[in-house]
């Protein structure tokens, strides 16, 4: 049993979601400055892109990083962005119209409760990352998995290993199980990331984990289903 808490909406650990303070930062420009324009194909446009990279400061995706490989800024250049964009519309926080994103009536009111905003936003990436063409997430026996072996620090390698029993050098699964399990965990500020070097990542839980979450019963791993 696992269960979900949302924290105190002054709680200073949810400084620690870089996913909680873009979805702040973007309701908040929805509220404050309007609807934000949307191209054609219904991304985001230019303009607030890069708006968004500036504010975000997203660790690994920040405004010199992503310039230094982009000369201009669509949203498929800022992933963060578009996963959130996603969000928001899968969370009903925000919706299209008439070429603008938004902002809605429940939009706003977790706006204004950043504890449930942060469970909503949970919730529906970890939902989203659970249904994937190429892996099936049994969250529950992830998260016990994540809470053992992530206690005192462990690699990408090494939790890949540890959950889907893969070799070392099955590079297509530790990629998979970064995606849709160890990067979402990290986006929502549950787990540290550090680069260990070029090829690996380590990870380790924040003050975030044990204020939202509350594990009953044992800890056993399962495997995660490859397709």
């Amino acid at each position: 049993m696992i269960e979900f808490h949302a924290p105190a909406a002054d709680a200073p650990q949810l400084a620690l979601s870089p996913l909680h303070r873009a979805a702040v930062l973007t309701l908040r420009h929805l509220a404050e400055a309007g609807p934000i324009g949307l191209t054609p194909n219904r991304a985001i446009k230019r303009y607030f892109v890069t708006w968004a990279a500036e504010a975000f400061n997203w660790p690994g995706y920040t405004a010199d990083e992503l310039y230094a490989i982009n000369k201009v800024l669509n949203e498929h250049d800022f992933p963060p962005l578009a996963i959130l964009h996603d969000l928001l519309l899968a969370a009903k926080l925000a919706r299209h119209r008439k070429g603008f994103l938004h902002i809605t009536k429940i939009g706003k009111d977790l706006l204004e409760h950043p504890g449930s905003l942060w469970i909503t936003l949970a919730q529906h990436l970890l939902l989203s990352a659970g249904h994937d063409d190429m892996m099936e997430i049994e969250w529950v026996s992830v998260l016990n998995a994540v809470n053992v072996e992530a206690h005192s620090g462990v690699t990408d390698k090494q939790f890949c290993a540890r959950l889907t029993g893969s070799d070392d050098k099955d590079y297509h699964i530790k990629s998979l199980v970064y995606v849709h399990v160890l990067r979402p965990l990290s986006w929502l500020g549950l787990l540290h990331e550090a680069r260990q070097n070029r090829n690996e990542r380590f990870f380790t839980k924040t003050a975030l984990w044990p204020l939202t979450l509350t594990f009953g019963g044992g800890s056993q791993l399962s495997s995660v289903t490859k397709h």
